[in-house]
């Protein structure tokens, strides 16, 4: 997964469709999520689209998260919260504020307000469930 700076440089060079194209192909980049996965419990609340996002814990006591959507430009956003904190350790990513390090991808502007409802609920599960793998 590439870092959220250098998805940064490329986006803001990019303008419109070009920029959802990107959201697209980082959707796709993601790595696979089994569909036993995509249950209730890993289901993001609030999104027009169904997200889910699953947290693993490696053996380094980091996270690395796996996400699906069934909506394209909604997995590149998912694909875009997982990059601020893919593979960090739990307590990191608990207190890391991932809507302060999107901010400059202005994606409520970018993007239709129903695209970026569900945001909010996204990082929420993604620090809550950091900071119980941490507290363990």
């Amino acid at each position: 997964m590439r870092s959220l700076d250098d998805l940064f440089d490329e986006y803001a060079f990019l303008d419109g469709d070009d920029r959802y194209r990107l959201l697209i192909e980082l959707g796709r980049e993601l790595e696979p999520m089994p569909d036993a996965l995509k249950t209730d419990a890993t289901l993001v609340r609030g999104c027009s689209a169904s997200v889910w996002v699953y947290p693993l814990a490696t053996g380094s006591e980091r996270l690395h998260f796996l996400a699906d959507s069934n909506a394209a430009i909604t997995k590149g956003i998912v694909a875009l919260v997982l990059a601020a904190v893919q593979d960090q350790p739990a307590a990191h990513v608990a207190a890391t504020d991932i809507a302060a390090l999107l901010d400059r991808f202005d994606l409520k502007r970018q993007l239709s307000s129903n695209r970026t409802q569900g945001v909010p609920n996204m990082i929420a599960l993604v620090r809550d469930h950091a900071a119980r793998i941490a507290a363990q």
